[in-house]
């Protein structure tokens, strides 16, 4: 399997800098020299003009040319011919309703698992990749025609994970007990949450979680598990964390 991802799970980091700062590192590394333009996907934000501004000033200053999607006369041919793809964060429901009015949905799977196009995604970017965006955190405001997502992993994936506070005053549900909620239903596969400043290295059927803070695993009907950054988390791969009833 030829799959290169980096699935971020968030854009800016409290304390580290500006847009991607805390992961430019990890950025040049996967993309490296032989990629020389990026497509850019910003359906997830409404102004997608400033939004593409944002990610062409920031990959230029790592050695990139940024092209976005929204710019193509053809949205399909811009997919068959990337070089590299990003799509940044924003709200899944509009970003995941985008890809598939633009009809790339496909185009993408195909382009990143078969051809080995790198694809980084970050926060709702990341969500998209995964099996499906029903454990993202963004409220319904427009309604794609599923919440299947173009699954270059057989998992989920919670970006800005958080965990319960002991001193708030909040008595809505935590995080974790609404992904505890989603595995009450039926075929729910595995859930990554990923901490603020962490992100998934998947290298063909290996992956590792990088970054400078913990991920915690939920697996339907098992206790959530944590693992520091560096671990190897190729069983995630697997079939057995597809959905299982």
């Amino acid at each position: 399997m030829k799959r290169k991802l980096l699935l971020v799970s968030n854009s800016t980091l409290h304390g580290g800098g500006g847009y991607l700062d805390h992961c430019q590192q990890q950025i040049s590394h996967f993309f490296g020299k032989d990629v020389k333009k990026v497509l850019f996907i910003p359906y997830a934000l409404h102004d997608r003009d400033n939004y593409t501004k944002t990610a062409r000033d920031k990959f230029k200053t790592l050695g990139y040319e940024v092209e976005s999607i929204h710019e193509a006369s053809d949205p399909v041919e811009a997919v068959r011919k990337a070089e590299g793809i990003f799509i940044g964060g924003g709200n899944t429901f509009r970003l995941l309703k985008s890809l598939y009015d633009n009809k790339v949905v496909t185009e993408i799977q195909r382009r990143v698992m078969e051809d080995g196009v790198p694809y980084m995604g970050s926060s709702a970017g990341t969500n998209v990749a995964t099996i499906s965006i029903s454990t993202t955190n963004d409220m319904p405001i427009v309604c794609p025609p599923s919440f299947n997502a173009i699954g270059l992993v057989p998992f989920n994936i919670n970006p800005h994970y958080l965990d319960p506070d002991p001193n708030s005053r909040h008595m809505g549900e935590t995080r974790e007990q609404r992904i505890t909620q989603y595995h009450e239903e039926p075929n729910t596969p595995s859930v990554l949450g990923l901490r603020e400043g962490s992100m998934l290295l998947v290298e063909g059927n290996k992956a590792t979680l990088l970054g400078t803070t913990k991920a915690r695993l939920f697996s339907r009907g098992k206790p959530s598990v944590e693992y520091e950054p560096g671990s190897d988390l190729s069983f995630l791969l697997s079939d057995a964390h597809r959905p299982i009833k």
